[in-house]
């Protein structure tokens, strides 16, 4: 009886040195690293879906009617400002042209003879005033005919390219008829929206040159070599979304963008004395951030932030949190809310440093 009251003993004793040791292992193991939030000035860089369009973009359409009797370009071609395009079948405006001109020949002729009898006094001045707008007339339709001949050849109105072909070389013309489109892609506008508190915070920033200028990330995931500067915002704010449309410019010398292409604008939005804290610092909950902050005693408290920018790595913290307070780092899973924890304090600026990060 008494060896199996000391195996008893014996156990318990080694039960409560293991639980012992265990409890030591667990306190040394629960030592959390905290931190404190960074203030300083800093840039963000915000993302906007964007639309790419040539600074000229027309369409090109018949001014007479007629059949297209011959296309000089290719779709898709470069062409030079005058350049012919198309001409639609001149013969009717040539026959009216020269039609035009023997009647206002015919009215110089008139005119001239008048003039000599109204010189003589043998037709009265009204009789000359007669003849004369008979000639004037006469030139008038004869200068229209040129034009209306001049409408049969389209020529391009500027330097760029010449879009699809909606019309094939024979197809019969209406006035007005769509040939083609044509854009001018030396330079490009793009097209972004903006909200209501971002505009404030650019127009806060305005009159210094680099906030105006931003960056185009393309649809392949590449940023486009020429930096673009913003150079207009339209005047409303769009009623039912919040925005308001920017414009951007970007030099295209080597025609890399098309109209129509998409891509996104990336605008550097300075923040000063900016508070940054580490992302993996906080959770959600519902859709909202926290973060545990100790207090001098040790214990944690659950605490609610708004972020108003976001870094690789890091938050840019609106309320919710101060340059004293401390805020747990590693280990927020393991810690609960009201519980005393030990700690160990690192410098933001170290933990900051080791985030494979900078903030500029």
């Amino acid at each position: 009886m008494k060896r199996i009251v000391m195996l008893a003993g014996l156990c318990a004793l080694l039960f409560h040195t293991g639980c012992a040791s265990k409890k030591k292992e667990k306190e040394a193991e629960t030592e959390y690293l905290v931190t404190s939030p960074l203030k300083k000035d800093t840039l963000i860089t915000r993302e906007y879906v964007a639309q790419i369009h040539s600074i000229r973009h027309i369409e090109l359409r018949a001014q007479e009617r007629g059949y297209l009797q011959d296309i000089y370009v290719d779709e898709g071609q470069f062409v030079k400002k005058g350049q012919l395009l198309f001409r639609i079948m001149p013969k009717l405006y040539r026959a009216e042209l020269q039609k035009a001109k023997a009647e206002a020949d015919f009215a110089e002729i008139e005119y001239n003879n008048t003039k000599k009898l109204a010189d003589s006094d043998v037709v009265a001045p009204n009789e000359l005033a007669m003849a004369r707008a008979r000639l004037d007339k006469a030139k008038a339709e004869m200068a229209l005919s040129q034009v209306h001949l001049q409408f049969t050849e389209i020529r391009a109105p500027f330097d760029g390219i010449i879009d699809r072909f909606h019309v094939r070389q024979g197809s019969y013309l209406e006035e007005g008829e769509l040939l083609t489109e044509m854009a001018d892609n030396s330079k490009m506008w793009v097209y972004y929206n903006v909200t209501e508190s971002e505009y404030l915070d650019y127009m806060s920033q305005a009159e210094k040159k680099d906030s105006t200028a931003v960056n185009l990330l393309m649809a392949n995931n590449r940023i486009f070599e020429q930096p673009g500067v913003v150079e207009t915002i339209e005047a409303d704010f769009d009623n039912e979304t919040g925005n308001i449309p920017f414009r951007a410019t970007f030099p295209n010398p080597n025609g890399l963008l098309r109209h129509g292409e998409t891509g996104s604008i990336l605008m550097k939005v300075p923040f000063k004395d900016a508070l940054i804290i580490p992302q993996k610092a906080t959770f959600e909950i519902l859709s909202k951030k926290f973060v545990f902050v100790v207090d001098d005693s040790g214990h944690v408290k659950q605490k609610e932030i708004s972020v108003k920018g976001e870094l690789p790595h890091l938050f840019i913290v609106d309320e919710g949190l101060s340059v004293n307070d401390k805020i747990v780092l590693e280990g927020i899973r393991m810690v609960k809310d009201g519980e005393k924890i030990a700690y160990k304090v690192e410098k933001p600026e170290a933990v900051i440093a080791n985030l494979d990060m900078y903030a500029e």
